[in-house]
């Protein structure tokens, strides 16, 4: 049986984790993280399976790692942390977790529309600092949602937000059937959307999906929601939108680099809701990853 390092826990994260480890589970050492990058190689000396949460994984650190077989990502989106095809030049197989927080990530994502829609953190922060700035919003009801991938947390997102009232639409990469509301072009669906929520995973093919030229084509003051990966959209000119006010809003769970470095342009702009990639972050949907997780690593590479 392979040793297996969690690498990067934390307080929150080990609250949880110590429900579900349980003493018929294999051995699994815990560090808490987070772990420069310089230290990556030392902390996984002797161990074959990682755990991984949110620590970078480029090739050079993976050519240092000689004895890793195995990398268990705590999510979906391993593309983000891991650079997957040097992992597999090295043999190094990497496995994901998928469908154990849809409906958590999803009230997240409805959670930012209404904050985005009513400037909630905006007139919070006004407030807290002494001042009063009633700020006119957005009524969802009658409104158009416009679902960007529609996977299990798309559909969620989709559900949710029909109880709301919102009129949603939905795109989806692949061919989907059965769906329980209208799938369009993606391009008709940004020019008829009041509120973009984007539910894509990142790859090759998704990477600077939401460009220049498609964020151009949205309404004049769209709501664009993201709780999926910061790479799905264009930063650059995501920002300039937003300066000239085409974009009216970016509410967003994800970023290019996590934590958010101090030169993150998103930091400097008024029209912006921000949260720390909590979306997934309920009790009920870590228990369920970390038990995957486990079982994962068990398993084997």
């Amino acid at each position: 049986m392979s040793r297996t390092l969690f690498i990067d826990s934390t307080p929150d994260i080990d609250r949880v984790w110590k429900q579900v480890h349980g003493p018929g589970d294999i051995a699994i050492a815990v560090n808490m993280g987070p772990v420069d990058e310089g230290d990556i190689p030392g902390k996984v000396a002797g161990y074959e399976t990682v755990i991984n949460d949110a620590t970078y994984f480029n090739e050079a650190t993976l050519k240092h790692c000689s004895g890793l077989k195995h990398i268990v990502f705590l999510g979906t989106g391993a593309a983000s942390f891991v650079d997957l095809a040097a992992a597999q030049r090295l043999g190094i197989k990497v496995s994901t977790i998928g469908g154990y927080g849809d409906t958590t990530v999803a009230e997240h994502a409805m959670g930012l529309v209404f904050a985005a829609a009513r400037h909630i953190a905006t007139m919070h922060g006004i407030v807290r600092s002494g001042g009063w700035r009633p700020m006119q919003g957005m009524e969802l009801k009658g409104k158009t949602l416009g679902v960007v991938g529609l996977g299990g947390i798309g559909r969620e997102m989709a559900r949710i937000a029909q109880g709301v009232g919102l009129k949603v639409i939905a795109f989806n990469r692949s061919a989907v059937v059965g769906t329980a509301v209208p799938l369009m072009p993606i391009d008709e669906l940004l020019a008829r959307s009041d509120i973009v929520s984007l539910h894509l995973a990142l790859n090759d093919a998704t990477r600077g999906f939401l460009d220049r030229a498609r964020l151009r084509k949205t309404k004049p003051g769209v709501i664009i929601v993201n709780t999926a990966r910061a790479g799905v959209v264009d930063e650059p000119a995501l920002v300039d939108l937003l300066h000239s006010g085409h974009i009216g809003h970016y509410a967003t769970d994800v970023f290019a680099k996590e934590p958010v470095s101090a030169d993150e342009p998103l930091l400097r702009l008024e029209n912006v809701t921000l949260t720390a990639h909590a979306g997934y972050n309920t009790p009920e949907a870590s228990m369920t990853m970390y038990r995957r997780a486990i079982d994962l690593a068990a398993a084997g590479p």
